[in-house]
C-alpha cells in the first residue's frame, strides 16, 4: 500500500471523527508549588509532553519527568504510585481493573491514526487468507496487539491461522526481527512502520486493523492516579490545559509535530515527518469504546472478568472538557 493511499484514508477518518477543538485560557495557579511526577513514555503520538514545562511553570507546578519505553511500565508505575499521570495504552484501565484496582483515572485519549500490518518485501500478504502460515512478529498486551486481536476476532480469522512470535522489547526489536527474516510481518506503531517501508524493507498491505467496533483507532490515553487528582487538583488541571495546549499547536503544524516527534524519540526527522502525515492528535476515545473493549478483551481471554459494568468508575473526562472554550 503506498503512502498516499494511506495518508488520503487518514485525512478521511480524521474528518469522520470530527477533530475538532480550541485550548482556553490558564486555569488559575496552585495556591502552593507543586510538583507533578509525569511518564514520558517515548512513542511519537505522546510528543506534547515535551511542550508542557514551561507552561506548568506559570501554573506553579514543576515537572518531574519519567521516561518508559512501554505503556506497560508507564502502568505499572502508576499503580505504584511512582508517578502521578502518564499516557498508558487505551486498554490498561480495563486491565487494571480487572486485576482488582482502581487506582488509574483515565482522562483524555490523545491521537488516533489507521493500521496496516507491515509484511517484509518478498512477502505476499494482500488479503486475510494470505495469513496462513506466516510468521508475524506481535508484542503481546500491547495497545496494537489489542487492536490486531479484535480486529481478527470481528473478522473470524482464526489466530491459529499464523505462528504468532512475542517480540519484547521496543519497536526497533520488530524492525531488527523483519530484517533478518524471524519474521515475515509485523503489526506495529508508528514510527517504526514508516521506517520499515522508508528503507525499503517491506511494505504496508492492504490488512486494515484500528477500525475493529471493539477496539477503534485509539492509539493510548492519559491517565492519573486517583491520589494526584485529589491532593493535586490544581495541578492536574493546568497538567491537562498545558498538554491540551501544545496538542492543540502541533496539530495545527505538521512539521513542528514532526520536530517534536525527532526530539522526544530521538528519532531521524526524515522517518517523523512521514509518520506524522499519519497520525491525528486527539483523542477519540469515550466510554461507550471503553465498555466495549473491556467486555471484548474478557471474551478473548486477555483479561479475567468483564468489567464493562464498572469501567465508567475510572473514567473521567472532566478535566479535559474543562481545558477546552466552551
Amino acid at each position: 500500500m503506498n503512502k498516499h493511499f494511506r495518508a488520503g484514508l487518514f485525512a478521511t477518518l480524521a474528518m469522520a471523527a470530527g477533530h475538532a477543538w480550541a485550548v482556553g485560557p490558564q486555569p488559575p495557579a496552585a495556591p502552593k508549588p507543586e510538583t507533578l511526577t509525569v511518564g514520558f513514555v517515548k512513542v511519537g503520538h505522546l510528543s506534547p509532553m515535551l511542550g508542557i514545562t514551561e507552561p506548568l511553570k506559570a501554573c506553579n507546578v514543576t515537572v518531574k519527568p519519567v521516561e518508559f519505553v512501554r505503556y506497560a511500565d508507564a502502568r505499572t508505575a502508576l499503580l505504584s504510585g511512582s508517578v502521578d499521570v502518564s499516557g498508558i495504552g487505551p486498554a490498561d484501565l480495563a486491565i487494571a481493573l480487572a486485576q482488582g484496582s482502581d487506582r488509574l483515572v483515565g482522562l483524555s485519549g490523545v491521537a488516533d491514526s489507521p493500521k496496516y500490518l507491515v509484511v517484509k518485501k518478498g512477502v505476499k500478504i494482500d488479503d486475510w487468507d494470505d495469513l496462513k502460515g506466516k510468521r508475524l512478529g506481535i508484542a503481546p498486551g500491547s495497545a496494537v496487539w489489542f487492536q490486531w486481536a479484535a480486529t481478527l476476532a470481528e473478522k473470524k480469522v482464526p489466530y491459529t491461522s499464523f505462528t504468532a512470535v512475542n517480540i519484547q522489547g521496543g519497536g526497533t526489536a520488530f524492525v531488527q526481527s523483519l530484517e533478518r527474516g524471524d519474521v515475515d510481518a509485523v503489526a506495529l506503531w508508528e514510527p517504526f512502520e514508516s521506517q520499515i517501508v522508508a528503507t525499503d524493507k517491506g511494505y504496508f498491505s492492504k490488512l486494515e486493523y484500528s477500525q475493529s467496533k471493539a477496539v477503534g483507532a485509539e492509539l493510548g490515553l492519559l491517565a492519573a492516579t486517583r491520589d494526584a487528582l485529589k491532593s493535586k487538583p490544581e495541578a492536574m488541571r493546568c497538567f491537562m490545559w498545558a498538554y491540551k495546549k501544545e496538542e492543540e499547536r502541533l496539530a495545527k503544524d505538521p512539521e513542528a509535530f514532526a520536530q517534536a516527534y525527532s526530539k522526544y524519540t530521538g528519532l531521524p526527522i526524515d522517518v517523523t515527518r512521514e509518520s506524522a502525515k499519519l497520525i491525528k492528535l486527539g483523542g477519540v476515545l469515550d466510554l461507550d469504546q471503553l465498555r466495549r473493549q473491556a467486555k471484548t478483551f474478557n471474551e478473548l481471554g486477555v483479561i479475567p472478568k468483564d468489567v464493562s459494568g464498572t469501567i465508567d468508575t475510572v473514567w473521567d473526562p472532566s478535566l479535559a472538557q474543562a481545558a477546552m472554550k466552551p
